[in-house]
């Protein structure tokens, strides 16, 4: 102790005293001590950790300048140009089984927010039970603010949770509000939005949303407060709209077999741009030693551009290669390609470099969000997802606890209403029309091209009993939705 010597000169020294200035100081020393081991338990311990989470629209796990899976090479773009996502891969911990939680993005963004499969949130349903009041569970910026009340929380960009439900209604201080994707257009669109693109300075307004991210990141930098920041964008979902010095890159490019619309990688390539700005500010802050940066894509790339009516077909039935291969299908259905995304994080403690075999989903973010504030890693009740913040700290091997470990999807849609569990490697589609089953072998068979269903009929049956049970459990509706006498609305695609 600072001032008083060694402890035997310091018992001295208190012999030596009077007893009422004896007592005196040892209840100063002994509140010293307490003081610095123990503070009251509504005080926070320490600043938590700020947490970026870029979410990017129909971007496929193929669509990146480096490979998903160092050991998959044709999981590389052969065309496409990424190399500030590059970049955020090689500081950090890439999934090379990283899923959205559905092959489209309203039920994605729902699933994230509140850590629950899309199957037990419902679709139509979901408006009436999130409504402002209700019984829902706590969403990300909740849980966060629950563990420290210092977290300021943004959500910028795209919202389109297709319910009354806006940002601030669920915790976040900052936001665009209900917005869908025509609010990321710049310009309407004329003519096909499949054939057409779209010259601006800011294309998915990409330029305006990170400047005001950067604005919200200094603000609290500077407040010193720690800060929870979605950056949710409207790129690269059609119309496409992109820059006209990357379009003239790119149209002087030689085409990939996969990847050859320049239009398309043109605007990816400003997406990039926009996404590496945001990695120099958090050097530029002084941040990054206290600062995660997650990156994943709310469903995988459309299987070809213009998109196909039968995107079911078996990849052999087309004359080229889909946009995700090695994967099968795209947006929409539920084979690898619509739900294998690209999935990465870097910040403290990651090790550079890394990549992580162990499959993560888009769930898994609220808790692993919340044990990186300093919460408990143990999901609250009514949570389908668990922190993977032991996979971060170990260089991709730890346990992720998860109420139930296997993956459960499925896809509202009438006119092809299917359901997926994935389980380990195995994995089950069900299609509730045919009442049909296919049987894959994921680590063997990236690609879904053998069906082993009637080879391994006992599997089979067991992953579609538990797939069924989980569905009967969590949203029974679903188990006579697709009848003849009860047949759901078709929505127009999106």
């Amino acid at each position: 102790m600072a001032g008083f010597g060694t402890a035997g000169t310091f018992t001295k020294q208190i012999r030596s005293m009077n007893p009422k200035s004896t007592r005196l100081l040892l209840l100063l020393a002994l509140g010293l001590v307490v003081g610095s081991s123990h503070r009251p338990a509504h005080l926070p311990q320490a600043t938590p950790p700020n947490i970026i989470f870029i979410l990017t629209d129909d971007q496929g796990w193929t669509s990146l300048s480096s490979p998903m899976d160092t050991g998959v090479p044709e999981s590389a773009s052969d065309y496409y140009e990424t190399p500030n996502i590059d970049r955020l891969a090689r500081a950090g911990m890439r999934f090379t089984r990283g899923y959205a939680p559905a092959a489209i993005c309203s039920p994605t963004r729902r699933s994230i927010q509140f850590g629950q499969t899309p199957i037990r949130q419902g679709d139509e349903e979901f408006p009436a039970r999130y409504r402002p009041g209700g019984q829902a569970p706590r969403s990300i910026p909740q849980v966060l603010k629950a563990i420290d009340p210092r977290y300021r929380a943004a959500h910028l960009g795209k919202w389109d949770f297709r319910a009354e439900l806006v940002p601030e209604q669920v915790g976040y201080d900052l936001s665009d509000g209900d917005t869908r994707n025509g609010n990321g257009n710049l310009v309407q669109v004329k003519g096909d939005k499949w054939d057409e693109h779209y010259l601006t300075e800011d294309p998915k307004k990409i330029n305006t949303l990170t400047e005001r991210a950067i604005a919200f990141m200094q603000k609290q930098t500077s407040a010193q407060v720690p800060f929870y920041l979605q950056l949710s964008h409207y790129a690269t979902h059609v119309n496409m709209e992109t820059k006209q010095a990357t379009l003239d890159h790119f149209s002087k490019k030689k085409a990939g077999k996969r990847h050859s619309n320049p239009a398309w990688a043109g605007m990816l390539f400003d997406l990039d741009t926009g996404i590496g700005e945001i990695l120099d500010e958090v050097e530029k802050l002084g941040i990054a030693d206290h600062t995660y940066i997650f990156l994943m894509a709310d469903n995988g790339a459309v299987e070809f551009l213009p998109p196909v009516k039968n995107r079911l077909d078996h990849p052999s039935k087309f004359k080229e290669p889909m946009r995700n291969y090695p994967l099968r299908g795209g947006k929409w259905v539920l084979y690898e390609g619509g739900i294998r995304v690209p999935f990465m994080v870097m910040g403290p403690g990651i090790k550079a470099g890394s990549q992580c075999e162990v499959p993560v989903i888009g769930w898994d973010l609220l808790p692993t969000f919340a044990e990186l504030a300093g919460g408990t890693p143990m999901p609250e009740k009514g949570r389908d997802g668990g922190s993977f913040v032991a996979l971060l700290k170990n260089a991709g091997q730890g346990p992720v606890n998860r109420p139930v470990q296997d993956f459960y999807f499925h896809r509202y849609n009438a006119g092809y209403p299917h359901s997926a569990i994935i389980s380990g490697n195995d994995k089950l589609v069900h299609f509730w029309k045919t009442g049909k089953t296919e049987l894959y072998d994921l680590e063997n068979d990236k690609g879904e091209l053998v069906d082993l269903s009637t080879r391994n009929p006992a599997k089979a049956k067991a992953l579609d009993a538990r797939l069924l049970n989980y569905i009967k459990q969590h949203n029974p509706g679903l188990l006579t939705a697709y009848t003849k006498k009860s047949q759901p609305k078709e929505k127009p695609e999106d």
